[in-house]
């Protein structure tokens, strides 16, 4: 699992994994446009049902412009997740800069309606360098 997903975290008790990729096929540095693809797997590893809300990135690019996207659920989905289940899904993020970095949280509730944060952990975003 450590060899797919290079940075995980963990919030009371619900781990959040994440694997990132350049896509050179989608980038057009020439246009300054560099496109990564970021797979994310979260685990519930509570004793409680738990639902992710809301989500909430803090995206920074190699200028040090940082944007922040929040949103409910991701990609269309609030996903339900039992005690031992996990979700996964994969999202893109286009950058001006050939680097950046995202972080950010997700908002899930518990069986009861609590509303609680957990972290999504730093990762790079760094497109190899190319020789002219």
């Amino acid at each position: 699992m450590k060899e797919l997903f290079q940075h995980a975290a963990i919030t009371h008790d619900i781990t959040v994994r994440v694997a990132v990729s350049f896509l050179p096929e989608q980038s057009q540095p020439d246009a300054g446009k560099w496109f990564w693809v970021y797979h994310i797997r979260l685990e519930n590893g509570s004793e409680e049902r738990v639902q992710l809300k809301m989500r909430h990135w803090r995206i920074t690019d190699g200028r040090g412009l940082i944007s922040h996207v929040d949103g409910e659920g991701v990609v269309g989905e609030t996903p339900v997740l039992q005690p031992g289940q996990t979700h996964d899904y994969v999202s893109g993020c286009p950058l001006t800069t050939p680097q950046g970095s995202m972080e950010g949280y997700f908002t899930f509730t518990r069986s009861d309606g609590t509303p609680f944060e957990v972290a999504i952990p730093y990762f790079p975003l760094a497109a190899p360098a190319t020789a002219d």
